[in-house]
């Protein structure tokens, strides 16, 4: 923990630190599935379109390999349970270890049934299935990651909303340049061009204004700028 906050503190040279690396790490995740997934999925249709043989050796090396990933992913998703509370990133690998620990379970029992009915063609259907179950929360987990990768808005927030509270206020008449972007998983920033014509605020607006977007967006960095005049040169909002 201390390392991985350490690497995360910002520096001259990377502003941010180093929070989107959590983006990073899930994509990689994510994608690293999907090949996983087709090669499993390759490889059972290759098993369910082959003559059946060596139906008992077939169960044995199932049931033993599914009892070594049950230990592994129980024991990760053991490690993973304290921070899943706080970072969605390991909130998300949580889940995928505690789930990919049933889905090894459910295989010892495929095994088992293999070496009892000697059906070789239960082995690859059911590897299928958890190819399809897990490719749909996969599936979930890529397009979240590439979403955040190109600095969409986080889920969760609404930035029309977030628009329209700006114009709330009554000394704001317009507003450009609102841009919402994820830091890391944990983390987002806000920026934005409030038109002011009447008056400059003062510290208690902007108080006001970082504790309204934290406690109902869970924006973390709220940057403002205020100007009498709209700029000629905004980029929209």
């Amino acid at each position: 923990g201390g390392s991985l906050a350490l690497k995360k503190r910002a520096t001259p040279r990377y502003t941010y630190g180093w929070k989107r690396a959590t983006i990073l790490a899930a994509f990689i995740n994510a994608v690293l599935l999907l090949i996983a997934l087709g090669a499993l999925g390759w490889e059972a249709i290759d098993r369910l379109l082959a003559p059946a043989q060596a139906v008992q050796e077939q169960g044995k090396v199932i049931m033993v390999v599914a009892g070594v990933g049950i230990l592994i992913n129980a024991l990760t998703a053991a490690l993973f349970l304290r921070g899943s509370k706080s970072d969605l990133n390991i909130r998300g690998a949580f889940i995928h270890m505690a789930a990919d620990a049933m889905v090894s379970a459910g295989v010892v029992v495929v095994g088992g049934l293999t070496l009892w009915v000697s059906w070789s063609w239960l082995d690859p259907v059911v590897s299928l299935i958890i190819a399809v179950v897990i490719l749909l929360t996969t599936l979930g987990l890529f397009k979240q990651s590439v979403h955040l990768l190109f600095d969409g808005v986080p889920d969760g927030i609404d930035s029309k909303a977030v628009h329209d509270y700006f114009l709330s206020h009554p000394d704001v008449s317009s507003i450009q340049d609102l841009h919402i972007w994820a830091i890391g998983t944990t983390q987002t920033a806000l920026t934005v061009h409030l038109i002011m014509p009447e008056r400059y605020p003062d510290d208690a607006f902007f108080q006001k204004v970082n504790h309204y977007l934290h406690d109902n967006f869970e924006i973390t960095h709220v940057t403002i700028q205020v100007n009498r005049q709209a700029l000629a040169n905004a980029c929209g909002v």
